[in-house]
């Protein structure tokens, strides 16, 4: 009974307003995400745009992988009115929600066929502003609450996410085949109220700042001889310094050598997962599912696993704190690429098909919202948004860079030493869970409560 009650608990954080607010802001998080990639591509290329064409577009992209160089901004400049009416989260929030908006706006109102530079230059502001609000609503999610809650956040940020795609994806194209592309792009401009709505209920969380921090920005600027802030060189230096190269000294200050290995950690822990997904849908195909059975159980099934494993994933790190689901989540992203091999070995079966990729789901849900709550835990609230922007730019980076090569192995080997493969790609993850598990107390003293 003490059980039962106790996961009652664990699962009554789902009712907090904070927590369930994030499922407003993770739908405003994802809704722009399409709309500068596949569904734009779909646009482009209904209209009679070359396949040429369409393919640069794909460096919007570039945009949320770098934006690590404009985060220390949005950390320490204050807004002209915003910050004061809003504070320092909100305000930033608010703008780049009115940002996408406006951009959405202006590609709705472009010609495809005489104003492709324009909808380009509309699409990358498009992705700046989406980008700088998915710092910011990062910077908010890790502020507006206690370490023990940051899964359940991310569940409900993963879940709002997830349907805002489908409403950027299949929402969009309804509404382009009943009427037209340009209206829907204007009702997805409609649907950003979303997220300025919610900005503007929600409350701007504490910011504290120790006085050890000021120690260090101070420390960081007598090395570099700006401490005095004379002239504007020095101005800027020193805000250089504070903004930008504090936020790493202090990292590394706080964890030691161990930052290295948190570092690393941080950069192998979605290799396993990202690798699989390169060649997922390939993969199928090559082993006679049809598009239509592909769609039905990826999205309905794929869907409802992933928010289910979220949502356990964030209770998870109620009842047993963080490192024990953030290793069980690595174990099952690698046990769950096996299931891939042993299907590859298998005749085709829709229920066979349907618990792979269930079980894919599962374990990828609960290790996502897992890992983001283990991120984190590892910033200092003086450099929220920089650290944490840091910290998701290297966890894709590699494993993307890796999975550039997903297609050369199984034209060598196979899918079924692919799925192998790809199995063995998380281990490293689990063996850093491991040691940095054993050393459990240092990195629970630095990094507040993991």
């Amino acid at each position: 009974m003490a059980t039962l009650q106790s996961w009652r608990a664990a699962f009554s954080i789902y009712t907090q307003p904070r927590v369930l607010g994030m499922i407003f802001l993770g739908f405003s998080a994802g809704l722009p995400f399409l709309l500068v990639f596949s569904t734009l591509s779909a646009w482009l290329r209904d209209e009679g745009v070359e396949l040429s064409v369409i393919g640069f577009f794909s460096w919007v992209g570039v945009t949320y992988s770098i934006k690590i160089f404009w985060a220390p901004i949005v950390d320490r400049l204050p807004l002209p009115v915003f910050t004061r009416l809003l504070g320092k989260r909100r305000s930033w929030m608010l703008l780049a929600q009115i940002g996408i908006a406006a951009g959405l706006i202006g590609m709705s109102a472009s010609d495809t066929q005489g104003q492709i530079e324009q909808i380009a230059l509309f699409a990358v502001w498009v992705a700046f502003c989406s980008s700088t609000q998915d710092i910011v609503i990062d910077a908010y999610r890790i502020e507006a609450v206690i370490p023990e809650l940051q899964g359940a956040m991310a569940a409900t940020y993963v879940f709002g996410y997830r349907v805002a795609l489908l409403v950027a994806g299949a929402g969009a194209f309804y509404i382009a085949e009943f009427f037209s592309w340009e209206s829907a792009y204007l009702a997805m401009a409609g649907l950003m109220l979303v997220g300025v709505i919610t900005t503007l209920i929600i409350n701007e969380p504490e910011h504290k700042i120790d006085k050890t921090i000021y120690e260090l920005e101070t420390q960081v600027e007598a090395a570099l001889g700006v401490e005095k802030k004379q002239g504007i060189i020095q101005r800027f230096i020193a805000w250089f310094s504070d903004a930008v190269i504090s936020p790493f000294i202090e990292f590394f200050a706080r964890n030691g050598k161990s930052g290295f290995v948190i570092l690393l950690l941080i950069a192998v822990y979605r290799m396993s997962d990202i690798t699989m997904g390169v060649m997922a849908n390939p993969f199928y195909l090559d082993l006679g599912y049809s598009k239509a059975e592909i769609a039905e159980v990826s999205k309905v099934f794929g869907f409802f696993m992933t928010i289910i494993g979220a949502s356990l994933g964030g209770v998870m790190v109620v009842r047993y704190g963080i490192m024990k689901p953030l290793l069980l989540g690595a174990v099952l992203v690698a046990v769950t690429n096996l299931l891939f091999a042993l299907m590859a070995n298998a005749e085709p079966d829709p229920m066979l098909l349907a618990g792979v990729i269930s079980a894919d789901n599962l374990s990828g849900g609960i290790a996502t919202s897992v890992f983001i709550a283990y991120l984190s835990s590892l910033t200092n609230s003086a450099y929220t948004a920089t650290q944490y922007a840091l910290f998701s730019s290297l966890m894709t980076l590699p494993a993307k860079l890796l999975g550039g090569f997903s297609g050369i192995i199984v034209e060598a080997f196979g899918y079924s030493a692919f799925f192998f493969y790809a199995a063995f790609v998380g281990l490293p993850s689990i063996i850093l869970v491991f040691i940095i598990m054993s050393r459990s107390r240092e990195f629970i003293v630095n990094n507040r409560n993991l």
